[in-house]
């Protein structure tokens, strides 16, 4: 086993980033007395959602059904029969052009019984700002390891150990933006100017190095 000092230390970096895409969730809703009537205007209401969102083409860049479901409403009492049904579906959509957003989140907002929460704003998972935050703390790590071997009288001479201590973030910030909806005026909503908020980016590495003996 070699009797060489080591030097373990733990480099850190945070970067501040643009986000690269914006995700929305739209809630869409019907609420009627009969269960067939309850699917009906459900279904034609997500159909007027997702055709409101297609008409942005490639800004969003993605569309995902999260969830759907239809459920009935007791009155409970003496009878405990069914008030009503209610239907929702829950679509999650990825922004790629931020530019649309002022004036497509309203829209969706404006239209009936839905709600709209967002944006998150995100970077990417393959974001190269994960990959640069990552060799700054490398680099970090390096330039710590070589300050506690100066003031020891000693120099760095090899790499036992490299390990990422990055703590698991889902790396986005939250901001909401409309809440319930109620109804479609005859006139296009006001657009909402939404700001995208920065990302901040974490990365922390734990390395061992061996040194020379130190000059004590």
């Amino acid at each position: 086993m070699s009797d060489a000092p080591v030097i373990s230390v733990r480099g850190e970096a945070v970067l501040e980033a643009e986000p690269e895409i914006a995700r929305v969730t739209v809630h869409v809703q019907a609420r009627e007395r009969e269960r067939r009537d309850a699917l009906a205007r459900l279904a034609e209401r997500n159909e007027l959602t997702l055709a409101l969102v297609r008409s942005y083409g490639a800004a969003v860049e993605r569309v995902e059904t999260g969830g759907l479901s239809v459920t009935p409403e007791i009155r409970y009492g003496k009878r405990n029969d069914v008030a009503a049904y209610r239907g929702t579906a829950v679509h999650k959509l990825t922004v790629a052009d931020f530019t649309v957003l002022a004036e497509l989140l309203p829209r969706l907002a404006d239209l009936e019984r839905t709600s709209v929460h967002g944006p998150e704003w995100a970077l990417r998972e393959d974001s190269a700002v994960h990959a640069r935050a990552a060799r700054e703390a490398a680099l970090r790590a390096v330039e710590r390891a070589r300050g506690y071997a100066g003031a020891l009288g000693t120099r760095l001479t090899g790499l036992v150990s490299l390990s990422d201590e990055t703590a698991q973030d889902p790396g986005y910030g939250f901001a909401p933006m409309a809440a319930a909806a109620r109804g479609g005026a005859e006139d296009e909503p006001a657009p909402i100017v939404v700001e995208p908020q920065v990302q901040t980016v974490r990365a922390a590495v734990l390395a061992r190095f061996t040194a020379t003996p130190p000059e004590l």
